[in-house]
């Protein structure tokens, strides 16, 4: 965790504007890909790949881009720090969550034709 206060930031009308002309790179690439049918697949593929690339650039330099950057840093500075089970110990805890389901639900049974045998053949013939 980090220990940094965060400072409370809005969306500024620059940041709304960059929004926007992500929003209409990334639609662009998609109404070529479909507009240029015609052209190889590789080239109409590699043209989408490249509007994506480029409005993912531009929303990264807007302040909810540069958040989610340093969030996604983080995260990968946390997930290096956790530690990992082995094989072994995987394998025995899937085996006795098996068992464990397999013995509640064995109970779980019991208690139901139990509850059948005390309804149906009991309590309906008074």
């Amino acid at each position: 965790m980090n220990a940094k206060v965060e400072q409370a930031s809005g969306t500024n009308a620059a940041d709304i504007a960059k929004l926007a002309l992500a929003a209409v790179i990334l639609i662009g690439g998609i109404a070529g890909f479909y507009y240029f049918s015609g052209a190889a697949q590789i080239l109409r593929v590699l043209g989408l790949l490249a509007a994506f690339v480029a409005a993912v650039f531009v929303g990264s330099q807007t302040g909810p881009g540069r958040a989610l950057r340093f969030f996604l840093r983080e995260s990968s500075i946390e997930l290096r720090k956790v530690v990992w089970p082995t094989r072994e110990e995987t394998l025995r805890t899937t085996g006795v969550i098996v068992v464990v389901v397999i013995i509640i639900s064995l109970i779980l049974g019991l208690i139901d034709l139990i509850l059948k045998v005390v309804v149906m053949d009991w309590l309906l013939k008074l």
